[in-house]
């Protein structure tokens, strides 16, 4: 079973969790102490072992579990908050329990992702989630460059001391104006909801930000201004230095970016003529 965790308010745990952590044979939590403490505030006594179940270890312990799985014993799989399997621990036990064709359940709680996007104010009827940009750079301008013509509302996880540059970069990316929403700590007792264009908000996060955040970025609206070209001129030559062929590196940057593939070519050959 896999079982939402509170992102935040304790009281926000339903009476199945409650249940479920009591009578589970094992108990796989992504933070031992942290669901002992979640216990004891829940009043609910763990009968069952408890074990780890985090990132370094995900690959060894899920064949751990399915063995126990396939003996008939119940597991449960918690994270820290929110749902497994959502940027957190969980996928690979449910694909080796699928596999196995052993049942999985879930057991519903508080997501990060939904609740951002509820509060957002920002279009919730089509939207996806990015999980956590990457961290260098390079790779982060490629990926975002690549989301720049997605249509759907777009929810990102981002860490407080990265969250200024990845707002600066996905404010080169999709445009300075472009509507989003930074959501930190919900729930919890500072919660918060920041909204504005994304350079506004890169401007804020600059002073410095702390707590859990999501990010919720308006898609791509047809019509609107499109990406600075020269931003995707800059893209298109960090690709070439990194050892890309010039045209393989334009048409990339071209799909993601919305752009016609010829134009950018003109643009970037106008910067740098091939020899």
């Amino acid at each position: 079973m896999l079982a939402g965790a509170p992102i935040g308010q304790v009281g926000d745990v339903s009476p199945r969790l409650r249940e479920a952590l009591a009578s589970a044979d094992v108990v796989a939590a992504e933070d031992t102490r942290r669901l002992r403490r979640l216990a004891t505030e829940l009043g609910v006594e763990i009968g069952g072992r408890i074990v780890s179940y985090y990132d370094a270890n995900e690959a060894g312990r899920a064949k751990e579990l399915l063995e126990s799985l396939r003996e008939g014993r119940t597991v449960v799989v918690i994270t820290d908050a929110g749902m497994p399997g959502v940027s957190d621990p969980g996928y690979r036990l449910t694909h080796l329990a699928v596999e196995a064709g052993i049942t999985v359940t879930a057991l519903p709680g508080p997501s990060a992702v939904t609740t951002a996007l509820a509060v957002s104010g920002l279009p919730s009827d089509r939207f996806c989630f990015e999980g956590f940009p990457p961290r260098k750079a390079g790779e982060r301008a490629r990926r975002l460059a690549a989301l720049a013509a997605e249509e759907r509302t777009m929810v990102f996880f981002e860490a407080p001391h990265r969250l200024r540059d990845s707002l600066a970069a996905m404010a080169e990316a999709f445009g300075p104006d472009r509507p989003a929403a930074v959501c930190r700590e919900l729930t919890k007792t500072y919660e918060e909801v920041r909204r504005g264009g994304l350079a506004e908000l890169a401007e804020w996060a600059a002073a410095g930000v702390k707590g859990e955040i999501t990010v919720v970025v308006a898609g791509h609206v047809a019509g609107e201004t499109e990406p600075d070209v020269a931003a995707l001129v800059a893209e298109v030559e960090r690709r070439v230095a990194a050892g890309e062929q010039r045209k393989a590196a334009v048409a990339e940057v071209a799909k993601g970016s919305g752009m016609p593939k010829r134009e950018l070519y003109d643009a970037v050959h106008r910067r740098s003529p091939t020899p």
